[in-house]
């Protein structure tokens, strides 16, 4: 049998499809979940039911937070890898909670990797986030421009997860990725990220709140590129590197909603409001670095990639559940 691979926040969107991939490759893989209450427990349940059925899987719930529950984590046997995705998520809901962000995403963070080093494991893999980039005007991002004036405290705690896999690497001897996802999507999409949330309300007939004029860029990622972008990075070059794992283009929001109303057939109502607290005006990848180490070679065009979702939606309409509300 495979490695031994342990995934943190393995019940949502990114974990399950990490951990899926694994578990077909033949990997052991030891996953760990709070089923935080951002949104619907049911989601979570059902991504992980689709794990469940292979043999090699094996879950436990808890917090990273809690040195008893990452104890009992552990106790299977090697820890060959450490793939830390568990996270509050979420720029917005940060700056109503930046005390609960710093709880969860630096000291679980510290944590993490304290965990890890005490087991030998020499391998970790961390989740950060484009958000690092705070509004630089230089685009498209790279890895090497300067990530120092974040302007939410999500992205300030990703940033300050960043500089402690740093630590730990140059302490320990660790070999420590950290990957900077750019906007992901997909099956299984957190609701209330805008592809999700916006498709729903399309379905129910409900207007869109779009923040600002609808000239914001992002850079699109499917989740199928990003689920090989984190397998290529287990192959990485030792010590601590740094990947952004984007499409590497960029579409306005305005351009977005009307690739959604083409593939629903459903005509949006647009209800523009102020741009929010920590809003960004576009994110956008270099990807060089990561096509050169780690083989990174994002295939699904934002275009096929909103048909492929709003195709899910459609068959997965009735087991979903509004997104909390609220947050």
């Amino acid at each position: 049998m495979g490695t031994s691979t342990y995934i943190t926040g393995v019940a949502g969107f990114i974990g399950s499809h990490v951990a899926e991939a694994l578990l077909r490759r033949g990997d052991r893989v030891h996953g760990l979940d709070n089923f935080d209450p951002f949104y619907d427990k049911a989601l979570k349940e059902r991504n992980l039911a689709s794990l469940a059925a292979f043999p090699a899987f094996r879950f436990t719930e808890g917090d990273i937070r809690d040195p008893s529950v990452l104890e009992d984590w552990g106790k299977p046997g090697p820890v060959d890898t450490v793939i830390h995705l568990a996270a509050k998520a979420g720029v917005r809901p940060s700056i109503r909670d930046p005390v609960g962000y710093a709880d969860v995403n630096v000291l679980g963070t510290a944590r993490v990797l304290e965990w890890a080093r005490s087991r030998g494991c020499s391998r970790v893999l961390f989740a950060s986030s484009s958000s690092v980039y705070g509004g630089n005007r230089k685009v498209p991002f790279s890895e090497d421009d300067p990530v120092d004036h974040p302007v939410s405290p999500y992205a300030a705690t990703k940033k300050a997860g960043e500089l402690l896999c740093h630590t730990y690497c140059h302490l320990y001897g660790m070999d420590i990725v950290s990957l900077r996802f750019f906007t992901v999507y997909g099956p299984r999409q957190r609701p209330e990220m805008a592809i999700h949330k916006f498709t729903r309300c399309l379905f129910e007939g409900r207007e869109l709140s779009m923040f600002g004029a609808g000239d914001s860029r992002r850079d699109y990622t499917y989740i199928d590129d990003v689920v090989e972008g984190v397998l290529g990075a287990l192959h990485a070059p030792p010590g601590f590197r740094v990947y952004n794992l984007g499409e590497s283009a960029t579409i306005s929001l305005d351009e977005l909603v009307a690739l959604l109303e083409r593939e629903t057939g459903i005509r949006a109502i647009r209800n523009y409001l102020p741009p929010e607290p920590g809003d960004v005006p576009v994110t956008h990848a270099e990807i060089s670095r990561a096509r050169a180490e780690i083989g990174y070679a994002p295939k699904v065009g934002v275009e096929e990639g909103i048909k492929k979702f709003v195709d899910w939606y459609r068959k997965a309409a009735g087991q979903l559940q509004p997104e909390r509300r609220g947050r």
